[in-house]
């Protein structure tokens, strides 16, 4: 385990160098911001549901998914509390100080498969760029992002029929 929390140190310490550059910082604390607590996801979702009425129940149920998949990342970090890392300077305040999973990456995973099931080509980019904005503003390790992104993805994974309409 001591390699694994090694290079997590080593691409934390990286990738919030890149941070440093007043640009990335402002794009990376920008998407951290929209993705505090699925917002940006659950706003894209119901904004969706709005105003695609023929889908209008797959939109509000791979919202609820998205949504689901951020309390059950809420609930995991309670038990496992693992301390957010205090070797790099973040660049954002956080709700909270458990680190382990990333939320962030759980609500956009999930959304990410949800809302690409309905076509939605930039869910996965746009994804990718919230998990990667948590290491550049320095609030989690790769670990945290990449077990959240697993749990998001696995949650919205197991409710794709319910969001196609059929039973959960």
């Amino acid at each position: 385990m001591d390699d694994l929390d090694d290079m997590d140190h080593r691409i934390v310490t990286a990738l919030r160098a890149c941070g440093t550059d007043p640009r990335v910082a402002g794009a990376a604390r920008a998407l951290s911001w929209a993705g505090e607590h699925g917002a940006l996801w659950l706003a894209g979702g119901l904004t969706a549901a709005a105003v695609d009425g023929p889908r209008r129940g797959a939109w509000l149920r791979g919202t609820a998914l998205t949504a689901g998949a951020h309390l059950v990342s809420m609930g995991v970090k309670r038990v496992v509390r693992r301390p957010r890392p205090t070797h790099v300077t973040p660049l954002v305040r956080t709700a909270g100080r458990h680190s382990f999973p990333s939320s962030h990456a759980t609500s956009a995973a999930a959304a990410a498969v949800a809302f690409g099931a309905l076509g939605v080509r930039a869910a996965w980019p746009l994804a990718a760029a919230v998990c990667v904005s948590r290491l550049v503003v320095g609030v989690h390790y790769p670990s945290d992002v990449a077990a959240g992104a697993a749990l998001g993805a696995l949650t919205a994974g197991l409710g794709a029929d319910w969001m196609r309409g059929g039973r959960p």
